[in-house]
């Protein structure tokens, strides 16, 4: 009978995920046909928006011959390196901070007004304080990217914790847990989907931000070569970017899920 349900099971969620898919590339079919239809019949100016085939051009001849320099693996590489080393030093600063904020009231208010107060400042704003105090090199596109992601995750990890059940945390320590174990089987387990779901939004918005951080004595990076190739109305390049970015950054949120399903296999159990 188990298994019986369980192949039942399997088999819905393998339908409900077929027309999700299905779906969503109706939706990408459209927006393109819609795209080919506006250039095709000149209801949009061409310079401003090329047509389908000429942004596939593009990504092509960046492919293989390059732009400015450097083919378009390298750019998008490099702008890969710049948002997954300021995320992951986001996510081990984060992560840890959130967990002793949500624990202990001291800690929040000591911290949360500092947060507070930079989370909302605009990105170009802060940039020119970092280059400032840090030059106009790598350093402070690593300080924006990280500044950029760190709040969504402290937030999200505080408030995870905070709404822990505490019958949880006492039925642990009756049982005879210690601060270790309280940490790994009781506040992780539980805050683990909300942390996650806040590093997905966090990462999401370095990616705003990685062009205002390549914007500034950089030579190489997909950001970068959107806002160089918009100096010289290369709408052609700067769309085929903007579809690179989206694509590796579905790419990357796809793979936060994956590992997210891998590490939190009961969420899964729960939908079910």
């Amino acid at each position: 009978m188990r298994s019986w349900l369980a192949s039942v099971s399997t088999g819905l969620k393998r339908r409900i995920f077929q027309r999700s898919l299905l779906l969503s590339a109706v939706t990408v079919a459209l927006m393109f046909l819609a795209w080919y239809v506006v250039t095709a019949t000149g209801l949009a100016n061409k310079l401003f928006l090329p047509a389908p085939d000429a942004v596939w051009k593009a990504f092509v001849k960046a492919v293989v011959k390059g732009y400015q320099g450097n083919t378009l693996q390298v750019h998008v590489g490099i702008s890969l390196l710049r948002i997954l080393t300021a995320f992951a030093a986001a996510v081990i600063v984060g992560v840890p901070l959130g967990i002793v904020m949500g624990v202990s009231q001291t800690a929040r208010s000591l911290l949360n007004p500092i947060i507070e107060f930079y989370r909302p400042l605009p990105p170009l704003g802060l940039y020119t304080l970092l280059v400032m105090w840090l030059g106009i090199g790598e350093e402070s596109k690593f300080a924006l990217l990280f500044l950029a992601g760190l709040p969504g995750i402290i937030i999200a990890t505080t408030q995870a914790i905070w709404n822990i059940d505490p019958l949880y945390v006492r039925a642990a320590k009756g049982l005879g847990a210690k601060k270790s174990h309280l940490l790994w089987d009781v506040y992780l387990p539980a805050a683990g989907p909300t942390i996650l779901a806040g590093m997905r939004i966090s990462l999401g918005f370095v990616y705003t931000v990685l062009v205002a951080a390549e914007i500034v004595a950089a030579t190489a990076g997909v950001g970068w070569m959107i806002w160089d190739a918009a100096k010289f109305l290369l709408s052609d390049v700067v769309i085929m970017g903007l579809i690179v970015l989206g694509l590796t950054g579905v790419a990357l949120d796809m793979t936060m899920r994956a590992i997210g399903a891998r590490l939190m296999p009961w969420q899964s159990a729960i939908r079910t």
